[in-house]
């Protein structure tokens, strides 16, 4: 039985290497397409590791500066946005959380039903026109200010903490706000870690939103500006003449969109590994109730 069991772990343990190795191997050639050479690419040669090393596609998307400006509103657009929805979640779910709440069950089933039926994108769009605020961040964040299913999900992490702790503090005569403060916020790390994190990739991923409500170009979010970017390559922008005077192709669409890929996901892929503790921590203890 003990043999049986160390053969179903070593067993378990190579499928699960197979299927992490097939997730990474995309990313991987995404990666050697984009410090590759043009010959390389159009040869089909590039699966693992760059063929013939070169920068030409990352020098080409920072060339005129654009791209910094575009990082720099995707880093303004996902850190309010992502402060705002952590702030309403939190207000939203603490109070729902508690039994004592008068309308709580109507209060529920009016956000559930939100995540059921929308009004579609053209009544947003009127209504984003009226409030005149296209061309505005708020277009994006007073749309999104909160995820029902996040809040569902802290709200059901709240559940799970022990009421004697509250009924303790509000005893020594703390408030509904310092308690949420002092007490519950510090033991809701890791939800809130997994919540960051979903609200920040949303909205460092963000593309529509930002296509149909921002006009100007110094306010386009990264993902719009690298698609952009990417649609204006073309075989006679990215050719260079050698030193005998023949056009010479240095770098191709393919690489332009691997680099531009890399570049998107760079910022997320450093950050998670300091959030990975708590974030599947979290969203198992918050889904422990329904």
């Amino acid at each position: 039985m003990i043999h049986s069991s160390k053969r179903s772990q070593v067993l378990i343990a190579i499928l699960l290497a197979v299927f992490a190795c097939a997730t990474l191997f995309p990313f991987i050639n995404v990666l050697a397409v984009s410090f590759s050479s043009s010959r390389a690419i159009n040869a089909g040669e590039v699966y693992l590791w760059p063929i013939e090393f070169n920068l030409d596609a990352y020098r080409n998307l920072w060339l005129d500066g654009q791209l910094l400006v575009a990082m720099k509103n995707t880093v303004i657009i996902t850190v309010v946005g992502t402060a705002f929805n952590m702030l309403f979640t939190v207000m939203a779910a603490y109070p729902l959380s508690k039994r004592r709440l008068k309308g709580r069950n109507i209060m529920l089933m009016a956000i559930l039903f939100t995540m059921l039926f929308g009004g579609g994108l053209i009544p947003n769009f009127l209504l984003i026109n009226a409030l005149g605020l296209i061309n505005s961040y708020w277009s994006l964040w007073l749309p999104a200010l909160i995820s029902a299913y996040n809040m569902f999900v802290m709200k059901s992490f709240f559940e799970g903490l022990p009421e004697e702790m509250e009924e303790s503090a509000a005893m020594d005569g703390a408030k509904d706000l310092t308690i949420l403060w002092k007490i519950i916020l510090p033991l809701s790390l890791p939800v809130i870690a997994a919540l960051t994190l979903f609200y920040a990739v949303g909205w460092w991923n963000s593309y529509l939103s930002v296509l149909i409500y921002i006009k100007s170009t110094d306010k386009l979010s990264v993902t719009v500006k690298l698609y952009q970017m990417i649609q204006n390559v073309s075989s006679e922008l990215l050719s260079t003449t050698n030193g005998e005077g023949v056009s010479q192709t240095t770098i191709t669409a393919e690489s332009v969109r691997a680099a531009a890929i890399v570049i998107a996901i760079l910022p997320i892929l450093c950050i998670y590994p300091f959030l990975q503790k708590h974030f599947v921590k979290g969203v198992l203890l918050g889904s422990v109730k329904g």
